[in-house]
């Protein structure tokens, strides 16, 4: 029983640090987007669309209002994206989006998490040009081609849409993320033009996905372990299959 209790707290202690760090991956890019956008959401779509990615993965109330509190008010914290490339276990491939307050720090510690595990830090275009940058929207809707007739009419260039189980997927290129989700909130939102996107983001997508086996599973799972528990890093995106 001892054992299982311990067993408990762990797992509990795992999960609280788990929260912790989503709560502060979503405070600090609703307080970037609304620093550069501005705090009403309605006018900032990028802002309005973390705030409900940020609401459907349990963030409180608190760490919403407080990020926007910042953000509203002269100086504040002056967070700045970094972006880091490099290459792990067997030629796989690695993309690290931080959000630092120095540069310099940053740089040696995703540095460390390579180095650590006899993996090679990048310079800027290393791998990324191996990926492409995508708005990913997912909403409930049947008709396709009345998806993609909207789109285009706005300008959206459209790189690609599934279909599947009643939900629509579009890929889009991320610099037209605001014109795709505008277009579609007003053409299938409600009353209110809004839509609750299943999937609402922009990430980097793998053009060729790599497979690893062995001792180099467990050196690539180590890497992505150690890069996560970075306060600064954001999101890691790579090409190894699941």
């Amino acid at each position: 029983m001892g054992r299982a209790y311990q067993n408990r707290k762990e797992s509990m202690a795992k999960t609280a640090d788990a929260k912790t760090k989503v709560y502060s991956k979503y405070g600090r890019e609703i307080y970037v987007a609304a620093k550069s956008g501005g705090v009403d959401p309605t006018a900032n779509l990028t802002l309005r669309g973390l705030i409900e990615r940020a609401k459907k993965d349990q963030v409180p109330t608190h760490v919403i209002d407080k990020a926007l509190e910042k953000a509203s008010g002269a100086g504040g914290e002056d967070f700045s994206v970094a972006r880091y490339e490099g290459f792990g276990p067997a030629g796989s491939m690695l993309i690290v989006d931080c959000l630092t307050d120095n540069p310099n720090r940053t740089f040696g510690d995703v540095r460390q998490c390579f180095t650590k595990t006899k993996s090679k830090i990048g310079t800027p275009g290393n791998v990324s040009h191996l990926f492409d940058h995508c708005a990913i929207l997912k909403l409930k809707a049947e008709d396709e081609e009345a998806v993609l007739e909207v789109l285009l009419n706005a300008d959206v260039d459209v790189m690609d849409i599934e279909n599947e189980n009643g939900h629509i997927t579009v890929f889009a290129p991320n610099t037209d993320y605001g014109l795709a989700r505008q277009a579609l909130c007003d053409n299938f939102g409600d009353d209110n033009d809004e839509i609750d996107f299943e999937t609402d983001i922009i990430q980097f997508l793998p053009q060729v996905a790599l497979s690893l086996e062995g001792e180099d599973v467990e050196v690539f799972d180590r890497l992505l372990d150690l890069l996560n528990d970075l306060d600064d890093v954001q999101d890691v995106y790579h090409n190894v299959e699941a």
